[in-house]
Formats: structure tokens, C-alpha cells, sequence
């Protein structure tokens, strides 16, 4: 359905404002977040491109509230929204019509990662303690992409990565009793707490919001180790 220039104006509007909380939220350590907000931001996309197109001759070589997905859905074992992505682009193809980049493609990638990241998960959750520098001989593959996913599960908070003869021990946090920090999406506040309560929604204690807790990273990790 056509729109009407001040209907594109308020699609990209409201594009553009989720898109900078879902940005914010990345430079946070707030995945979830981060990937809540840019898929709120995808009813908007059609009109957002249609504006840029038509009134600032933009041309799109991707889109980046899908590549922020892209990124981080296939890191938190996030079937669902690889999914919706797919239901995005039968339903407006459009998106896909007008980026130079191939969205279908993109999103094949992003399936098989999501299926190597969860057949790491599943390793880390039967062999605690494996080294990484053995996952290309136990799981086949490329060891770059394995180095790479435990480094960015190790930002996110979600592996412990210990150094061992140049290499190092990884190991998933314990879900029940692993005492992590814990922030408020809605106003900021930090606490620790068991990991099992971060994992459902309760009522922050700072602001009483009803709120899903984002597990915060313990520390960072920059290193080319094995």
C-alpha cells in the first residue's frame, strides 16, 4: 500500500528512535535488550526506506536493524527471531528488492552459525571445563569460529574462559547459583544476584517495573589465544 510522505516521516522517525536504544543497549552489554528494540524497529522498516529513498536519495546496501539480529540471534541461540526475519522478507520484499546486499544470504549464514553455536553449547554443557583450543579437532570446522564464539560469549556474560597453557578452560555459568550482575532495562539499576532469578521476569527493586533483568558481562575479552 502506497504512503504518504508524512507516513514514511513517522516510520522513519520511530526507526531511527528504537534503533538508537537498540544501539545503546549493544554499547551496554544489554543483548536481549538491544535485540528487543531493533525488532520493534522491522514494523517501520518499509517506511523508513521508502523516505530515505524518495526524499534523501539514500541507496541501502543492508539494513542495520537486521544485521544487528543477524549478529546476535545465531550468539543467544535465538531460532525465533532468524524466523521472523524470514516472515519480514516473504511479507515485504521490498527490503530485500532495494538493498544491494542479499538478505536471503545473509540469513542462510546466520542459520548455519546458529547451528554450530548451538552444537557448541551443547559440547560446553556435557564437557565443562573443555579446552579451546581442542574444539576444531572434536568438532570439526574452523577454529577461528569457535575462538570467536566463545570470545563474544565470554563479553556477554554467558562463558568463563580460563587461561591454561596458552589456551584457555571454558566452562557455561551455572544457571542456578552463579551470583552474576544483573541491570534494569528500564532505569539502569544494577544488582547480583543467583543467575535463575535474571532468567525470568520480576519486579525490579529499584524502580518496581516489571522487567526481564539483563545478565551483564563480568569482564572483557580481546585476546588471540588459541
Amino acid at each position: 500500500m502506497a504512503m504518504t510522505k508524512a507516513e514514511m516521516e513517522y516510520h522513519q522517525q520511530c526507526y531511527h528512535s528504537l534503533m538508537a536504544i537498540a544501539r545503546a543497549s549493544e554499547q551496554a552489554g544489554m543483548y536481549r535488550v538491544a535485540v528487543e528494540k531493533a525488532l520493534a524497529s522491522w514494523e517501520h522498516v518499509d517506511g523508513m526506506m521508502q523516505y530515505a529513498r524518495k526524499y534523501e536519495n539514500k541507496e541501502f546496501s543492508s539494513v542495520p536493524a537486521i544485521d544487528l539480529i543477524l549478529k546476535y540471534a545465531p550468539l543467544l541461540l535465538d531460532f525465533g527471531s532468524l524466523d521472523a526475519l524470514e516472515r519480514l522478507l516473504k511479507d515485504c520484499r521490498r527490503i530485500e528488492k532495494n538493498t544491494s546486499d542479499s538478505m536471503g544470504d545473509k540469513l542462510t549464514s546466520a542459520r548455519a552459525f546458529l547451528r554450530d553455536a548451538h552444537r557448541l553449547w551443547d559440547h560446553l554443557e556435557w564437557n565443562p571445563g573443555a579446552r579451546q583450543d581442542e574444539l576444531r579437532r572434536l568438532l570439526g570446522g574452523d577454529q577461528d569460529r569457535w575462538r570467536g564464539m566463545a570470545e563474544a560469549w565470554d563479553r556477554m556474560g554467558l562463558l568463563r574462559r580460563e587461561p591454561e597453557g596458552g589456551s584457555y578452560r571454558l566452562s557455561l555459568f551455572t544457571r542456578m547459583g552463579e551470583v552474576v550482575p544483573a541491570k534494569c532495562p528500564a532505569c539502569g539499576n544494577v544488582f547480583e544476584a543467583p543467575k535463575s532469578m535474571c532468567l525470568e521476569e520480576m519486579a525490579c527493586p529499584e524502580c518496581k517495573a516489571s522487567v526481564l533483568f539483563v545478565i551483564l558481562p563480568s569482564r572483557p575479552s580481546g585476546d588471540t589465544k588459541e
